[in-house]
């Protein structure tokens, strides 16, 4: 009955490892990630708007076209009366009315304007925005950067506990087969129920711990799907495979840092532009030419009148074409001081900027010092962490030859197994952090995206 019980465990634990699933490379899952994931999608329209922003089109330099059209329409009944007046005859003059009198008037035209000088305000808002749409890329960079680190974290995350389920799952067979041995032992007298009753204890530790790690691997596909913009079921295995960069192209890509950092280049551009505001409001001072035309077409069509006592004065047809050229020049000699506080404004900001760039620069170079000197350390870790295992590799193999010729306790071999399990565990967990600090170190020096990982 127990074995029916501990096969029917079996089954239930491992049922779904044996479907088979789909391999997601690195290189498969940053592709997905750059094409779906949400935070780069809308980074990427950020740009587009800056891209549109930069452009001809919105620079000033075009000049302007306007065209306008109208038309009215009236009608005129009236009643001209006479009052104490008398015609030839000496009869009492007529009323002279006038109906459905109509006069219409029709209009269209064309008016364009051009500056031909402002103080050369929108050339450097031209370059403003040039440097506006360069800022703006970096910015998309930075999201970038910063998705692929979570990526990262998260399908490294779910290489180490598919790694750790595998470890968890050989465990449990050791554990299992202890059974089956400590029955058959039993049977032939050569040991007591305790032993049997230990091994039924670890193999319910084990597939405990392995039913919570495999839940724990289903959630943080999860989390990995919700990156990738995936299904959340998605069913899928990863590439545990890790590769270090070698330390002599670290040291290269640590000395082009402050060329290549994300962070650095952006203080840069954020210069430029302060520079820029500085000259956009330093053209208040100066006087502004532009030129101006336009062309128009009117008709009049009047109606009849009776500006003549006793006679009605037909209407008339009124055609004009008009054009008209002119220049205008504009010097705002003195507006109250806005110019000039807007001037000294924008000299405190690029102020500011210049001691920011430098306050980055000093963070930057602590940042890489520090991942540098992580990094270091997590992978001597993860080398000491994969020669514990071999050490405690070799230890477990000779307790269960130990176990199996009855020198040692069930106990005893419990602890070697537990032992070679805890530092298989470390290893997978010191490997995954020893990559993490490298693609974090990566990142501050500006080559998260130009390397393969």
């Amino acid at each position: 009955m127990k074995r029916i019980l501990i096969s029917g465990l079996l089954l239930m634990v491992f049922g779904s490892l044996f479907a088979q699933e789909n391999l997601l490379s690195k290189e498969e899952a940053v592709k997905l990630a750059l094409e779906n994931n949400f935070g780069i999608k809308i980074a990427e329209n950020q740009v587009a708007i800056a891209d549109n922003n930069q452009s001809l089109l919105n620079s000033g330099y075009l000049p302007s076209l306007t065209g306008t059209a109208g038309a009215n329409y009236n009608e005129l009944n009236s009643t001209t009366g006479y009052p104490g007046q008398f015609d030839s005859d000496g009869q009492a003059r007529p009323d002279l009315e006038i109906n459905h009198a109509e006069s219409q008037s029709y209009n269209a035209g064309l008016n364009v304007g051009y500056t031909i000088f402002d103080g050369m305000g929108r050339f450097y808002n031209y370059k403003r925005l040039k440097e506006q749409y360069a800022l703006s890329e970096l910015q998309a960079r930075e999201t970038i950067e910063n998705t692929l680190l979570q990526l990262f974290s998260v399908y490294f995350e779910v290489a180490r506990l598919s790694e750790n389920q595998n470890v968890l799952q050989q465990a449990l067979e050791i554990s299992t087969d202890r059974i089956k041995r400590a029955e058959y032992s039993f049977e032939y007298g050569q040991n007591t129920k305790l032993d049997i009753l230990n091994a039924q204890v670890d193999v319910t530790n084990d597939s405990i711990n392995l039913l919570n790690t495999q839940q724990q691997l289903m959630n943080t596909k999860r989390d990995l799907n919700v990156v990738l913009n995936q299904n959340l079921d998605a069913v899928y295995e990863v590439d545990t495979l890790i590769r270090f960069i070698p330390r002599l192209q670290l040291d290269e890509l640590v000395t082009q840092s402050k060329e290549n950092n994300v962070a650095i280049l952006q203080t840069r551009r954020n210069m430029a532009i302060n520079d820029y505001d500085i000259k956009v409001n330093q053209s208040g001072y100066l006087p502004t030419v532009g030129l101006n035309g336009s062309y128009g077409w009117n008709l009049n069509q009047s109606a009849a009148s009776s500006f003549i006592p006793g006679q009605v004065i037909p209407g008339s047809n009124r055609n004009t074409l008009n054009f008209g050229l002119g220049a205008s020049l504009t010097w705002n000699l003195f507006d109250g001081g806005g110019t000039s506080v807007r001037v000294k404004n924008a000299k405190i900001a690029y102020a500011n900027q210049e001691l920011f760039q430098k306050q980055v620069s000093l963070e930057v170079d602590r940042d890489i010092a520090n991942a540098l000197a992580i990094y270091e350390n997590r992978l001597t870790i993860f080398e000491i962490q994969e020669q514990n295992v071999l050490t405690n590799q070799n230890n477990f193999e000779r307790s269960r030859e130990q176990f199996q010729l009855g020198r040692i306790t069930s106990i005893e071999f419990r602890q070697a197994q537990i032992n070679l399990l805890n530092a298989q565990t470390n290893k997978n967990l010191a490997k995954y952090d020893a990559k993490l600090a490298e693609l974090q170190l990566l990142q501050l020096t500006g080559q998260l995206l130009n390397v393969e990982l």
